[in-house]
């Protein structure tokens, strides 16, 4: 089994962008841990990272060619990206979407997701643990 996981804007930033909500875990971090969960389970990842709503779109679309199942945290995406719920309705594939904080305890705008809709379910709140419940919600589903 093969599983894209994408992470959207500004992620690149975590460690070090707004310590309080998002944790001090860097992308590189978060990355490490999934890839040893993703050896553990026999599974392969290719864990990607964009600022840009094209680079996501354009993984999403080449995904049904090589991946099984897609885990995305698009970050801001959630809350403005048709384009990204398209694509991934598009694919066919199986999708998790994930945040680090709980958005549904945030501001009002943070609770729409665009995304939720097309995707088997949505983790959030538990930090990068998240990504490791989305793995295994896949393999197990």
């Amino acid at each position: 089994m093969k599983i894209l996981v994408i992470n959207g804007p500004n992620l690149d930033l975590l460690g070090t962008r707004e310590q309080a909500i998002y944790g001090t875990e860097t992308l590189d971090d978060i990355k490490g841990h999934l890839e040893k969960k993703a050896k553990e389970l026999s599974v392969e990842i290719d864990f990607r990272q964009s600022n840009h709503e094209g680079d996501i779109i354009d993984w999403i679309g080449e995904a049904k060619k090589t991946i099984d199942a897609i885990i995305i945290n698009p970050a801001a995406y959630t809350h403005t990206s048709v384009g990204i719920r398209d694509a991934i309705s598009a694919v066919e594939l199986p999708a998790v979407e994930v945040h680090l904080s709980n958005v549904h305890a945030r501001e009002e705008f943070r609770q729409r997701s665009y995304i939720a809709p097309v995707c088997l379910g949505q983790i959030c709140g538990f930090g990068s643990h998240g990504y490791i419940l989305a793995l295994e919600a896949l393999i197990n589903r």
